[in-house]
């Protein structure tokens, strides 16, 4: 089981980034999805969650109108786009997939993280 994230880098404030989360050994459709961030001396923050046969989807305050959470389960691949970054965006961003079934009730799988940084 792994999840690996991508897509981070350095950018402008104004500017855009697409996060993508590739998972291998699970199929995502069975599972939530999440993207959490954690800037230097700061908790883990949950960004945005996407979950169930509808999407649904959920995003911290702090990002909403500018984050989009969604997947492609064809490519069992979880995705983060990014707009209109800010300075306090800047953070590493982490994966999660948690089981929303019985049958994977207690899966609970992690990225490695990927740096995105906000700067001129």
């Amino acid at each position: 089981v792994q999840l690996v994230e991508s897509g981070g880098g350095l950018v402008q404030p104004g500017g855009s980034l697409r996060l993508s989360c590739a998972a291998s050994g699970f199929t995502i459709r069975s599972y939530g999805l999440r993207w959490f961030r954690q800037a230097p001396g700061k908790d883990r923050e949950l960004v945005a969650s996407v979950r169930g046969v509808g999407d649904y989807t959920t995003y911290a305050d702090s990002v909403k109108g500018r984050f989009t959470i969604s997947r492609d389960n064809s490519k069992n691949t979880v995705f983060l786009q990014m707009n209109g970054l800010k300075p306090e965006d800047t953070a590493v961003y982490f994966c999660n997939a948690w089981g929303i079934y019985f049958e994977n009730r207690g899966d609970d799988y992690w990225g490695q993280g990927t740096q995105v940084t906000v700067s001129s």
